[in-house]
């Protein structure tokens, strides 16, 4: 079910707060997030790293891009939670959620001459620089600024994270990071460039990782490679060793925590440098649900469908990427209740707008509510406006008390940046104009 959701006298409640009070206030569909269940997710992972020597100089930098609300991102900034960004709006996301500037981050592999400015501007902990022409604006900009820019190359180690192949980013064919055998070219390069610090090295394999195994072997092709720079000159002394640690979906086993942060201290452990790692999905992931209305059963056809209010444009990831996401009704079924294979769809005029397929469920009827779980991570951050349907709002909720904290906006404020050019202007001219 999740951490921070769970039935209470036949109702599931998201912390102290049932679900359909959720419903009722805000309407559906809606994202709801539990406060507490991210911050247990956290203490988890600080706990087991501050267990190990190499764990207590890590700073964990919550991955922006798996959910860039505002509440979400403070809330783990007070837990202590440094941020990592792709973009010069998660930039200053975490800048508005107070996060400071020293605890953050710069990855991407398409930063620009502005959004490198603005970072630099800022005074970030660190860039994470992907490719060579990134490497010579970065120390342009920070000429231009009198200031110097603190680097990490991001190199490829050409490790295969044992996931989803949209979601691996670490061998040799993906389009991020510098192959790890041209880097030690590139730091002597860099070593010529004004305004750069480039004492740093980082790498991020993939997401939703399961086994430890490529995450040893990346960071000892890591290690390997400091000790190599460092052997040539270069005072290696920050590694940032990424994210993509795995949550349950449905039946997947994540690594162990204690065991993760063990591993950190046996291969980089020695190196003694200032860590940085980038969580994402493991803050958030099962931190949140998705709530949803069902519209109506459709039973006249070759296989029986349930036709829900969320869709496609709300929770992509199965569309995208044929991903599982467990599905629950509101309303806990009685012992024995019978479960039947219906197709989960949306109402995005779409083939591909489908939850799930021949999905074992209960009864269920027009008006009822189900849950969609573990749709903290890469849910409400990849939704859009696909058929005129308005961005699904998010809630947090913490305790008993429970608060909008993105709106679903109306249709005057989904059409208010566009505008009408003036040969296709029906209004009458105003009074005077030419």
């Amino acid at each position: 079910m999740g951490e921070g959701f769970q039935y209470r006298d036949g109702t599931l409640f998201a912390e102290d707060v049932p679900l359909p009070a959720i419903a009722a206030a805000v309407g559906t569909p809606v994202y709801v997030y539990a406060a507490n269940a991210m911050r247990a997710a956290y203490r988890r992972l600080a706990g087991a790293l501050a267990t190990v020597p190499a764990g207590r100089r890590t700073t964990l930098c919550y991955a922006v891009k798996a959910n860039s609300n505002l509440a979400v991102i403070r809330t783990l900034g007070r837990e202590g939670c440094g941020g990592d960004v792709v973009s010069v709006g998660e930039l200053r996301r975490c800048l508005m959620a107070g996060i400071p500037a020293d605890r953050i981050v710069f990855s991407g592999v398409g930063k620009t001459r502005a959004e490198l400015a603005a970072a630099v501007e800022a005074g970030i902990k660190q860039f994470n620089v992907e490719s060579l022409p990134e490497l010579e604006i970065l120390s342009q900009v920070a000429a231009e600024q009198g200031r110097v820019a603190p680097v990490a190359l991001r190199v490829n180690p050409d490790v295969d994270a044992l996931t989803l192949k949209q979601i691996t980013t670490g061998t040799r064919d993906a389009k991020f990071g510098i192959d790890i055998e041209r880097a030690p070219d590139l730091y002597r390069h860099a070593r010529a460039l004004p305004n750069l610090d480039c004492g740093g090295i980082a790498m991020h394999i993939g997401s939703q990782v399961t086994d430890l195994k490529p995450f040893r072997d990346a960071y000892q092709r890591l290690a390997d490679l400091a000790k190599l720079l460092r052997a040539d000159g270069f005072p290696i002394s920050r590694l940032d060793l990424g994210g993509g640690l795995a949550i349950t979906y449905r039946d997947e086993v994540p690594a162990d925590p204690d065991g993760f942060a063990a591993l950190i201290e046996d291969i980089v452990g020695p190196l003694d440098c200032e860590l940085m790692l980038e969580p994402g999905r493991v803050l958030v992931g099962n931190a949140g649900l998705l709530l949803s209305s069902v519209i109506y059963p459709k039973t006249d056809l070759a296989r029986p469908f349930l036709i829900v209010d969320a869709a496609m444009n709300d929770l992509i990831r199965p569309a995208l990427y044929g991903a599982w996401h467990a599905i629950v009704p509101v309303a806990e079924p009685r012992p024995g209740t019978p479960e039947a294979p219906v197709d989960v769809v949306g109402p995005v005029c779409e083939s591909t707008d489908c939850f799930a397929q021949a999905r074992h469920l209960p009864p269920l009827a027009s008006g009822d509510l189900v849950a969609f779980l573990s749709a903290g991570a890469y849910g409400a951050v990849m939704a859009g406006e696909y058929n005129t349907r308005p961005l699904v709002p998010e809630v947090l909720v913490d305790g008993a008390r429970f608060a909008v904290v993105r709106k679903r906006p109306t249709f005057a404020e989904m059409v208010a940046g566009e505008s009408m050019p003036d040969w296709l202007d029906d209004r009458p001219a105003a009074a005077g104009a030419p």
